[in-house]
């Protein structure tokens, strides 16, 4: 199972995954996280956040997942990380047409202002909730929904205050999209409070570049890879962290194709190999 797996490649701390993924069961989680000493760092809504008849679903996913990560071990803040775990990672998923758009940015439809607007507003109604629980939320740019392109995260940074959100920016799906992982973590250094380490095999990346792709499966393609066998340059990353004193949380996300999940595992361990060997 995931927190076999896991333990088992020396990672010290889990995310829940989208809502569902982990059963919302604090007596079944909490076992098997303190058998294998593990801690909780983020919960995430992964859902259409722009519809208004589903905000009162994505309540609920809130109150349920931070009434959960909120009674799992965690760690405790580190001197420099702007907001301690656990988070609430915010994430827009569920529209078809962004989908088949993903990574390409003068092709994919734009929401309107009102409709914006509208996502603003349940945005900022779930991490008010979420800091009802004291649970950091934070806002994941993601291939394949509405909030993706250089412009609708300059955009959610504008609208939505610090206090209230900070960004989870992801090295994978920031150059999936079209931007330099370096340049965007520098950019929002201020307001950057979780990172997610991701790889690009720029050939599959390539290929799909003329097609009309949903990101996921793209991904069963291939297009995300272990860390340090892909297009994107880690020790400039490592750099860029150090340079801009980030000191919060990174979680390596290995994304592939469930039905060719049987090398997770080595996955997930050659990424993490990787990374301590050039000094993380």
């Amino acid at each position: 199972m995931e927190f076999d797996e896991a333990s088992t490649a020396g990672y010290k701390g889990l995310e829940l995954g989208p809502y569902g993924y982990i059963p919302i069961d604090l007596d079944l989680v909490n076992k098997e996280f303190r058998s294998r000493n593990l801690t909780m760092v983020a919960g995430t809504i992964f859902d259409d956040l722009v519809a208004e008849e589903n905000y009162a679903n994505l309540v609920k996913q809130v109150h349920d997942i931070c009434g959960l990560v909120t009674q799992l071990p965690m760690e405790e803040k580190e001197e420099g990380q702007h907001f301690k775990t656990p988070y609430l990672v915010i994430i827009d998923w569920g529209h078809d047409e962004r989908d088949c758009a993903s990574g390409h940015v003068y092709k994919a439809p734009r929401l309107d202002e009102k409709t914006w607007n509208q996502m603003i507003k349940h945005i900022r109604g779930l991490a008010k909730i979420a800091d009802e629980y004291g649970v950091r939320a934070v806002v994941h740019p993601h291939a394949g929904g509405y909030i993706e392109f250089a412009d609708e995260i300059d955009k959610i940074a504008e609208d939505i205050p610090y206090d209230e959100a900070g960004l989870r920016l992801d090295t994978g799906h920031l150059y999936f999209s079209g931007m330099d992982p370096a340049e965007w973590l520098i950019k929002y250094k201020d307001c950057l409070d979780y990172v997610h380490f991701k790889d690009v095999n720029r050939n599959v990346y390539d290929d799909i570049r003329n097609e009309k792709i949903r990101f996921f499966d793209a991904v069963a393609k291939g297009v995300m890879c272990p860390i340090g066998t892909g297009e994107l340059d880690y020790p400039g990353i490592r750099q860029t962290l150090i340079d801009i004193g980030y000191n919060g949380f990174i979680t390596i996300e290995q994304e592939r194709d469930p039905r060719n999940s049987d090398t997770s595992l080595r996955d997930v361990k050659a990424s993490l190999d990787y990374l301590k060997s050039i000094g993380f």
